[in-house]
């Protein structure tokens, strides 16, 4: 009797609910599938180009070799068991055809009633094809492991030239971006260089020959989004661990392993962590103009597409005006992903109960960024600034709390005591799969 009653339950759920189609499994698009969990009007289909979430705020540690690609990364599939309204699709956006209320993906179609992208960014290169093909960016588990492998190559290379320019070429880094993660990647290679480098590499240690990491961005202050104290802070602690600050100053190009920067002056290095902006998709069925300020989708105050009747932007990909606190869009950062994904998620049940939706509006909850060992800055208000071990430790906390799940948040802070308590870490491995592996 229980087993006729379950499948009855089953195929009213399935004539009744409302196909959702999410694009995207990141903060937004994850935030908005779990609030949906178990709720029976709708069905939910998360599309991504990765059978894995991950925490792109953590990928300059997986680049860095202070945390496994598996600390930040977690499978969709494993994600989604027992939650019966959720599936999976692997698979890469193609387009929408918004007459018959479906898309097409790399393997397949799907119909949807309720269409929500939820992709995020990618990376801006602003048109220095030289730089695209031949930076590292900084936006995938994939890049953060192509980083990894590239630096610890380049070590490797430099350890067996003896030619003073081409191992110094080798040794010298420039980072492109002075936000967050260009930053964070800065700090983490000087605190690496200070205190392991000369461990794994004795061959290095005694030649004289100064290696140096350029922090390059073409605005005023890093960290620009920022507090003027948090700015200041990150300016002075960058600058003590060695790293070589430039302010006002565009990459022009990157040829032949030399960066030229637009005051005239050029640096030779084999890297360059493209770190300096982002851009959004452009999606094939979605109307020109439909989109904003870097290629965002423009929505109204409940996240609809402009333009459209059941289309919806959440997160990185969309510019939102509607709130008053925020005239000119909302930062791309993860809290403002997070809480639309769950705004909209509520406003879907309110659609489904026929009552009024809610506007979104943002609570900005502060900004917090790691310069490296006790070194941190957080702007937790207007008028709440730390630094140092106090902010380092707010920022280590939070970022805890935020990994997907307890076995991330395990193994990351077992990494992390390790890191902390020797000054190191084992994980500086280059592994790539072989040709022959690549075509089994």
């Amino acid at each position: 009797m229980k087993l006729r009653s379950y499948n009855f339950a089953i195929q009213i759920k399935a004539m009744g609910s409302k196909e959702i189609v999410i694009i995207g499994g990141g903060f937004a698009g994850i935030n908005l599938a779990m609030q949906l969990s178990g709720n029976n009007n709708f069905h939910i289909t998360v599309v991504d180009r990765n059978n894995y979430n991950f925490f792109p705020p953590l990928l300059y540690q997986v680049a860095t070799g202070f945390l496994e690609a598996s600390n930040i990364s977690y499978p969709f599939r494993k994600l989604f068991q027992g939650k019966k309204n959720i599936n999976f699709r692997m698979g890469e956006f193609v387009k929408v055809v918004q007459q018959e209320n479906k898309i097409i993906i790399s393997n397949g179609e799907l119909k949807y009633d309720y269409l929500v992208f939820a992709t995020g960014t990618e990376t801006n290169f602003f048109g220095i094809e030289n730089v695209k093909n031949n930076a590292i960016p900084m936006k995938t588990v994939s890049d953060a492991l192509e980083m990894r492998n590239h630096f610890l190559q380049k070590m490797e290379e430099a350890t067996i030239t003896d030619d003073k320019v081409e191992k110094k070429k080798l040794l010298n880094i420039v980072v492109a971006g002075g936000g967050p993660t260009g930053v964070e990647v800065s700090g983490m290679l000087a605190e690496l260089k200070k205190n392991a480098l000369h461990k794994d590499y004795p061959e290095l240690a005694d030649t004289g020959l100064e290696s140096n990491i350029y922090l390059v961005d073409a605005g005023k202050a890093v960290l620009s989004p920022m507090s003027e104290k948090s700015q200041k802070d990150t300016y002075e602690a960058l600058s003590k661990l060695g790293v070589i600050i430039k302010l006002n100053i565009h990459v022009k190009d990157y040829v032949d392993g030399i960066v030229m920067l637009d005051n005239n002056e050029n640096i030779e290095t084999k890297t360059l962590i493209w770190a300096a902006g982002v851009t959004s998709h452009v999606f094939e069925g979605i109307d020109a103009a439909c989109y904003g300020r870097a290629k965002r989708l423009m929505v109204d105050e409940f996240n609809k597409v402009t333009g459209t009747q059941n289309i919806y932007a959440i997160g990185d990909t969309c510019i939102q005006t509607t709130d008053k606190e925020f005239p000119n869009g909302h930062p791309q950062v993860a809290q403002v992903a997070i809480q639309q994904g769950k705004n909209l998620a509520k406003n879907f049940i309110a659609i489904a109960n026929e009552k009024d939706q809610k506007a979104f509006k943002y609570i900005d909850k502060g900004s917090l960024a790691i310069i490296g060992r006790n070194k941190a800055v957080a702007d937790l208000s207007k008028t709440l600034h730390f630094r140092g071990f106090i902010a380092w430790f707010i920022w280590v906390f939070v970022h805890l709390i935020s990994l997907i799940n307890y076995r991330n948040r395990v193994k990351t802070l077992y990494n992390w005591m390790i890191a902390y308590f020797t000054k190191d870490q084992s994980l500086r491995m280059i592994i790539r799969p072989s040709k022959d592996e690549d075509m089994r």
